[in-house]
């Protein structure tokens, strides 16, 4: 997603790292790209997560990619907000593009080197785009999906799950500007 905030802190390296011990005997004997499923409610830290993870693994020359679940909400961002507020029923895993999500997934395992066209949220200008992953031949090893709801998705081969209550969760959302209610305007400090 274009326009997110990531706050990362010693707590996401830790939660990094011990994700990166739990990939290396996987990885050792695959041919094949492996797809890491990082999930948790809303501020517990996947993203900042993946993207520490990302940069580990590039450090050992295992080329990652990251697909952000938010990519793939059928509405972008404050249109999905409003439309929560006024239907709260909407809230939950058919507001997402699971199904487009797995077969990215598996389109990336089954075809590494191919580039891949994947929805891309522009947040600021509250609209959905696209971009073009292209990995690169040979060089794909490792697939992270971020998301609250990725736990659910079949493609997965190791999933993790961040557990952090809502007062922690509270604070990062904040500090993230995350929330349409919290989001400063022009004025206000």
């Amino acid at each position: 997603m274009i326009g997110d905030k990531l706050v990362i802190s010693d707590y996401h390296r830790a939660g990094a790292n011990q994700v990166l011990e739990q990939l290396r005997g996987a990885l050792a004997d695959r041919d094949r790209p492996l797809a890491v499923t990082v999930a948790g409610e809303s501020g517990s830290g996947k993203s900042e997560i993946a993207h520490c993870l990302a940069e580990l693994l590039r450090e050992e020359k295992k080329e990652p990619v990251i697909l952000c679940q938010d990519d793939y909400f059928l509405l972008p961002p404050r249109t999905n907000h409003d439309r929560r507020l006024g239907e709260i029923g909407r809230v939950g895993p058919g507001e997402v593009r699971l199904e487009l999500l797995d077969e990215h997934i598996s389109a990336l395992k089954e075809r590494p080197d191919e580039p891949l066209e994947k929805p891309l949220v522009f947040f600021e200008e509250d609209r959905i785009g696209a971009e073009v992953l292209q990995p690169g031949p040979g060089r794909l090893r490792v697939i992270i999906v971020e998301g609250t709801y990725t736990s659910m998705l079949g493609g997965g081969d190791l999933r993790v799950f961040i557990d952090r209550d809502y007062r922690q969760n509270r604070k990062t959302r904040l500090k993230r500007a995350r929330d349409p209610d919290h989001i400063p305007t022009q004025g206000s400090g």
